[in-house]
């Protein structure tokens, strides 16, 4: 009878420290490049690369905040680049967030306009409209 309560014990701390955290998280980026050139994603310390028509993921982020920027690879026949929207910024990742961020690009007048529209799985109660 004496083993059997520490034993109990033991048994139960154990299922509580391997239950309590599951292994994978849900949350992800994913790039989808509609622009006429390549696309290169900085985020967490990392370069993720979207070429061209592409789409390219990023899973299992762990919730908090980041910085992101995008870097370009300018088509031939471009005399200028600009980029504009959500070409850099903040992402908050809670669980289970989905973002999505779409690039596209136009060469008017061999001047090249990259695009970046950004959004999220998550609820925008409280965003304000400008």
């Amino acid at each position: 009878m004496k083993f059997k309560i520490p034993l109990l014990i033991s048994f139960i701390v154990s299922f509580l420290l391997l239950s309590g955290c599951s292994g994978k998280v849900n949350n992800s980026v994913t790039l989808q490049n509609l622009s006429g050139g390549a696309v290169y994603f900085n985020f967490r310390g990392n370069v993720v690369t979207a070429l061209s028509g592409a789409t390219a993921s990023i899973s299992e982020i762990p919730k908090g905040t980041y910085n992101y920027s995008t870097t370009y690879s300018v088509p031939a026949g471009a005399l200028s680049a600009s980029a504009q929207g959500a070409v850099t910024g903040i992402l908050t990742i809670n669980a289970g967030t989905k973002i999505m961020i779409v690039y596209s690009s136009t060469l008017i007048n061999q001047q090249y306009i990259l695009y970046a529209t950004i959004s999220s799985s998550d609820s925008q109660s409280g965003v304000t409209n400008p």
